[in-house]
């Protein structure tokens, strides 16, 4: 399929391919839907092996930040952005200037921040060429990444719940211990869990093992791992048909965006009695900092915000479990009632 049709099969309402020959920028900024209000989303940076890869993650990712932003109740639409190429090596000033440009010709429909690849400090290199980035103060007692491990362990402690234990009884496998991995994985351990993680990078796996006493296995390993919880914390689309009659877990939370390969795998999760708390629930703790980031709630507020997570959560999978459907249904179903109710006050409101 091309993926002008996957774009317009997904409902987007925009797909920007940004090409800057002089600083060698290559880019997409998917703009899914506005309803609810301008789209937000992160910038990543990763290697593609096509440009039409790159296209389609940034169509999957926009589109999952819609229906986050629908459930969070934020008043912001989904988007999302892709740089194409290597971050240790292809990540220079000059490309980082080109993209936030172009974010600021945009004029405001589309309001961005970090995301894999891209670190506080590029989004503060970005911010002085467009008034479209944030990221939180280094200063201010948030941080992005903290909110979002903060949410997921919030979803991990009330779908332990749902499952009638507590998380000082869980074994959890955490596939990725970067920025939001790392901090769960000390959030887990202070909460009594045991953990088994894995990371492409070495030395992050061997870090989390000499602070919290975690077993490391090799990356493909991770899916074999005996335990309560599989917490997909790195890339997406990794729970597809070939991994998923390997989990030996009861339920998969964690903060990995678009962790479904195909929507049928959230059925073949349901097929298998493993709960499955959506990612565009269980994470959206860093689309909620964009509350704080603003001054629009204080310290305490945000993390009030982010902490109701987690009832968001059993309450989806309570709702599922009366209904005998896979979770995501049910979150998909209050994403686009919501998003039909505001669509319908929109139209009533009398024309400006």
């Amino acid at each position: 399929m091309r993926i002008l049709d996957v774009a317009h099969e997904m409902g987007h309402e925009e797909v920007v391919v940004l090409h800057d020959q002089a600083s060698g920028l290559r880019a997409v900024v998917a703009i899914h839907d506005t309803t609810l209000g301008p789209a937000a989303g992160g910038t990543r940076m990763r290697l593609y092996p096509t440009m039409d890869d790159a296209v389609l993650d940034a169509l999957r990712l926009s589109r999952a930040m819609t229906y986050k932003a629908a459930l969070a109740e934020m008043p912001t639409g989904g988007g999302k952005a892709v740089i194409l190429g290597d971050p240790a090596r292809d990540k220079t000033r000059q490309r980082l200037v080109a993209y936030a440009k172009a974010v600021e010709r945009m004029g405001g429909r589309f309001h961005t921040g970090p995301d894999m690849g891209i670190d506080a400090r590029d989004a503060a290199v970005m911010a002085r060429h467009t008034k479209h980035v944030s990221h939180a103060n280094p200063q201010s007692g948030v941080d992005t990444a903290d909110l979002t491990a903060v949410g997921v362990l919030e979803a991990i402690r009330h779908t332990a719940l749902f499952l009638g234990t507590e998380l000082r009884d869980l074994r959890v496998a955490l596939q990725g211990v970067g920025q939001v991995g790392y901090r769960l994985a000390k959030r887990l351990h202070a909460a009594g869990a045991k953990l088994t993680v894995c990371d492409r990078e070495e030395a992050r796996a061997g870090r989390v093992a000499d602070e919290c006493g975690a077993e490391v296995v090799g990356h493909e390993n991770i899916y074999d791992a005996d335990c309560d919880v599989f917490s997909p914390n790195a890339a997406g689309a990794v729970l597809n048909s070939e991994t998923i009659p390997r989990l030996r877990a009861k339920a998969v939370v964690g903060a990995a965006n678009e962790q479904l390969s195909t929507p049928e795998d959230g059925d073949r999760l349901h097929e298998r009695g493993i709960v499955w708390a959506p990612d565009y629930v269980a994470n959206a703790g860093g689309l909620l900092s964009l509350l704080h980031e603003r001054g629009e709630v204080d310290e305490d507020g945000i993390h009030e915000r982010v902490r109701a997570i987690g009832p968001r959560v059993r309450e989806i999978l309570e709702s599922a479990a009366d209904d005998d459907l896979p979770p995501h249904v049910i979150a998909d179903r209050i994403a686009h009632e919501r998003l039909r109710a505001a669509r319908e006050a929109r139209r009533a409101r009398p024309p400006a």
